[in-house]
């Protein structure tokens, strides 16, 4: 039977499950408060370039979003690139992410050096993560690679991605994130990762356009303001100051804006979206005429760097003589340090990069920006799935979820793809 599904939020969540809901015969119609679809996928006009506001890169294993080009024929926009990975130490830039850099790192003991690789191996060959959900991801870490490869290789990416949060987070979730790069190689020696042409734009719109091709409609600009329940069930959605009535509505935002957008809901599930806990970020994007390295990720350990690494994007994917670096700063949206200006990130950067590169000149910044996302990335304390009200709530017709829902895997467009599409199925059925 053909329904009318309200769906919330046209990140690649929300798109995937329009996707599939129209392609099953079903009325999707996407309510985004943006004025472009992708959520931290969404491109902008980088000084007369396209691209992400935020870095995403794919990995071999990324098979939901390989599905998703092979069905809109986009195959071959996608090309594999053996990238190469750098670590700043000690005022030094040293190759990593193979065993040969690790043997040659300097500043570490080798017997660090071995329990830091025997660690990462065992990581990527291990498949249950169920016996890792309820370990903290610190005291995992310290205990199989020792204190000094924690405090040299570990402490600065945990600080500095999570601060407060770096004491209690779950093993599962940092194991899934070593796993999936170290199994994205093509031998011990090479990492493969891929990028679109066109970038993350080129599927975003692919799906959007699928999504109206096959009868869906997308509302741009056009936030749900509530969720209106009646009787136990949906009813519909209101937004810009009308009622639509739907026979279902998936909710893909942050889980911290539902308690607002369906007040309704049972206190204790009002309560359970409230209680988790986010990670701001404040990316600056930096476009030169110079490449700073040869390395597409820089992890850093400088006591002069508040970041976790940065990310070169042109050593991944090409852009003619421009060069594009992404630089992270991952922050709680409370913490007095996100509501510094822009500019304030800007300045660190150019900082920073001229550091590492000591020969770059201002007259190699070609521009700069910085983006802010309030909700980046979900804390994941140990335990965390079964603290997760179910996805499809005991709300005649009514599912909620976001990137936290694919625990233990980290945030990415291919999990989101598979996720919605799992839940576009459910509630199609």
């Amino acid at each position: 039977m053909k329904q009318r599904i309200a769906v919330l939020g046209a990140g690649p969540m929300g798109l995937a499950v329009a996707y599939q809901l129209a392609r099953d015969g079903h009325i999707p119609v996407v309510y985004e408060a943006d004025d472009r679809v992708g959520g931290m996928a969404a491109h902008f006009d980088f000084s007369g370039t396209s691209i992400e506001r935020y870095y995403h890169f794919h990995a071999i294993s990324d098979h939901a979003f390989l599905k998703v080009l092979d069905e809109l024929g986009l195959a071959s926009k996608m090309h594999w690139v053996a990238t190469k990975m750098g670590y700043w130490y000690q005022n030094r830039l040293q190759a990593w992410g193979n065993p040969v850099a690790l043997l040659k790192f300097k500043g570490l003991s080798f017997p660090a050096k071995f329990r830091y690789g025997l660690h990462a191996f065992l990581s990527t060959k291990r498949n249950d993560w169920k016996p890792l959900d309820r370990v903290d991801a610190s005291d995992w870490i310290k205990n199989a690679v020792g204190a000094e490869a924690w405090e040299v290789l570990w402490r600065r990416l945990f600080d500095y991605k999570f601060y407060d949060y770096s004491d209690n987070l779950s093993a599962a979730w940092i194991w899934s994130r070593i796993r999936r790069i170290g199994r994205s190689r093509t031998s011990l020696m090479k990492e493969k990762l891929g990028y679109l042409d066109g970038g993350s734009a080129t599927v975003l719109e692919a799906m959007r356009a699928d999504i109206v091709k096959h009868g869906g409609e997308l509302r741009l600009k056009t936030p749900a303001t509530k969720v209106v329940i009646a009787g136990g069930k949906v009813t519909g959605v209101e937004a810009a100051g009308e009622f639509d009535a739907f026979d279902k509505v998936i909710s893909t935002i942050p889980l911290p804006y539902v308690p607002r957008v369906m007040p309704d809901l049972p206190p204790e599930l009002l309560q359970a979206y409230a209680s988790k806990k986010n990670i701001a970020v404040v990316c600056v994007i930096a476009k030169l005429h110079r490449a700073v390295t040869d390395n597409f990720w820089l992890n850093t350990n400088d006591d002069e760097m508040d970041i976790p690494g940065l990310v070169e994007y042109t050593n991944l994917r090409p852009m003619g003589n421009e060069h594009i670096v992404y630089v992270p700063f991952y922050i709680p949206g409370e913490h007095p340090k996100y509501a510094e200006p822009d500019q304030a990130f800007m300045d660190k950067v150019k900082r920073y990069l001229k550091k590492i590169n000591p020969s770059l000149s201002d007259a190699d910044f070609i521009d700069m920006r910085a983006s802010r996302y309030r909700y980046a990335q979900p804390i994941c304390e140990p335990g965390y799935l079964d603290r997760l009200p179910p996805a499809r709530l005991p709300v005649g017709g009514l599912w909620v979820a976001d990137t936290s829902y694919y625990y233990p895997e980290d945030r990415g467009i291919s999990e989101s793809i598979d996720f919605g599409r799992k839940m576009a199925r459910e509630a199609g059925a």
